[in-house]
């Protein structure tokens, strides 16, 4: 649970700080908030900028976190040379450069801060040390490097773990972005301040621009249409200048996002004076394939009125926070629902049941032999075993069902959809999952052989909720091995045919919990 809620606090982080640092209107201010959204964001108590000048020379321009780090840093330049150097002592993680202390230098000016805060509890092999130092290459979207963006003082005085890392990763490549465009910007604005705004550098600067601009109209006909797009654009969308200038935004959009995109350039074109409104959205490019887009719409007054329009490919990043949601809800394991992930579809079947729609089943399921393996062959040949049973008990089961590991040797089966009571076909499956689960698992040279204990509660309009449902398969189950246990533990993997009483000798529990 904790490390679900930690991935998708992560994910909405991004989200937020992305439109954040993206609000500059100048590039000390996109400087400042990206420093700023590194602290409120990913973890570290200190985040410092150093922005590469065009003439090779960084500067530290924005601090946040310390002020006596920024009374020690700010301003500092340093020749692209002597920091790349220092750079170079580093060890690389992933984009990130990590430099612990040992390989610290005294040659280049920097700050160490006296203790890292809250390392007391820390194991001595994961403390985050004084001179320990993180760095972040902050690219313009072409690729070209615009800055370094330098982190310490972890806030759980911890060496940051891959979930931290990746975010610190996420954000830098949209401070990239921001940099770049807040660059962008500031050279239009100095070529408007030198050359009254003339057409000329508007093009030049709006043509070279690494990001896919367009300028759009806003009344008449040519409302929703680009009236201007740059080379990029044209590459991102794999459509020519001529073919994109003749369709409207609409026809570029995936269809599940035209409503979404309807109400937002209605939004934007309302009001007066300049706006900025960002938006992610799909797009279809000229050879069918769909890709994600983090929009940019700044409205400018006219006479006339009209748009400018930033387009930046954010595929990768979609692809990579769907990962994360992904491993926030899965076993890593078995590939499994984790208990989280199993909240939803058994709530669902509550509710389906309880509105007499269909009745289900739920199968608690619980290893016996499990801990002899591990005390015997170790824990590889228990995740052996676990692997296995997980795979066997997905073999079993339909496309609409779940399979989740609760944690150790606790396994769930839930069948959503039961033909009315069936307690027969219900006890069939209890048979087939035991019989599954008991058949060998060959690890190592070694023959390896577990049992199961199933506890099968129904799903039907007397359970309240999810918790009392499992609360019943539990109960089930315990008393399944209560059961076995009695009989001496003899072996029930066989002759079930022969049994009386339900199929399998599980009791069934067809009441809700009282």
């Amino acid at each position: 649970m904790r490390d679900r809620d930690a991935a998708m606090a992560a994910i909405r982080s991004v989200y937020r700080i992305t439109g954040r640092i993206n609000t500059g209107t100048t590039l000390a201010e996109t400087l400042q908030l990206i420093v700023d959204a590194v602290v409120d964001g990913t973890g570290f108590a200190v985040a410092v900028v150093n922005y590469l000048h065009p003439e090779g020379e960084y500067e530290a321009i924005a601090l946040a976190g310390s002020e006596e780090a920024r009374a020690t840093l700010l301003g500092t330049r340093y020749p692209a040379a002597e920091l790349d150097a220092y750079l170079g002592r580093t060890e690389a993680w992933g984009q990130l450069r990590y430099l612990p202390h040992e390989r610290h230098s005294d040659h280049i000016h920097s700050w160490v801060p006296e203790t890292v805060p809250g390392i007391e509890d820390v194991p001595e092999e994961e403390r985050w040390h004084p001179l320990d130092a993180l760095f972040a290459p902050l690219r313009a979207p072409d690729g070209e490097l615009v800055g370094i963006l330098g982190v310490d003082l972890p806030t759980d005085g911890r060496r940051p773990g891959p979930l931290q890392r990746e975010l610190l990763e996420m954000l830098a490549a949209q401070a990239g972005i921001a940099i770049n465009n807040a660059n962008l910007v500031e050279a239009l604005q100095r070529e408007r301040r030198h050359l009254a705004a003339s057409e000329e550098a508007f093009r030049l600067a709006f043509t070279g621009a690494g990001t896919g601009m367009c300028m759009l109209g806003l009344a008449g006909a040519t409302q929703a249409r680009m009236t201007r797009v740059n080379p990029a654009l044209c590459e991102l969308l794999g459509r020519s200048e001529a073919e994109l200038l003749e369709l409207r935004v609409a026809e570029l959009l995936h269809p599940d996002d035209l409503d979404m995109a309807r109400l937002a350039f209605a939004a934007a074109t309302t009001g007066k004076g300049t706006q900025v409104r960002d938006y992610e959205v799909r797009c279809v490019r000229g050879d069918g394939t769909v890709i994600w887009v983090a929009t940019t719409l700044s409205i400018v007054d006219g006479p006339p009125a009209f748009g400018i329009l930033q387009v930046q490919d954010i595929t990768e990043r979609k692809a990579a926070e769907a990962d994360l949601v992904r491993r926030a809800s899965r076993d890593p394991l078995t590939g499994l629902a984790n208990r989280d992930a199993l909240a939803a579809p058994l709530a669902a079947a509550v509710r389906r049941a309880r509105s007499g729609r269909g009745t289900g089943a739920l199968l608690f399921c619980d290893l016996d032999d499990f801990k002899s393996v591990n005390d015997t062959l170790g824990h590889d040949a228990g995740d052996a075993v676990l692997v296995a049973v997980a795979q066997r008990l997905c073999a079993l089961v339909r496309p609409g069902d779940t399979v989740a590991r609760l944690g150790g040797d606790e396994f769930v089966v839930l069948a959503a959809d039961l033909p009315g009571t069936d307690a027969a076909g219900l006890a069939a499956l209890v048979d087939r999952v035991e019989r599954a689960v008991s058949a060998p698992v060959v690890h190592d040279g070694h023959v390896l052989r577990v049992r199961v204990s199933v506890g099968a509660a129904v799903i039907d309009d007397t359970v309240l909720d999810a918790g009392a449902a499992l609360r019943l398969a539990d109960r089930a189950m315990y008393q399944v091995k209560g059961a076995r246990h009695r009989r001496g533990m003899t072996d029930r993997v066989t002759a079930h045919g022969e049994r009386s009483g339900a199929p399998g000798g599980i009791p069934l529990l067809w009441l809700a919990e009282s």
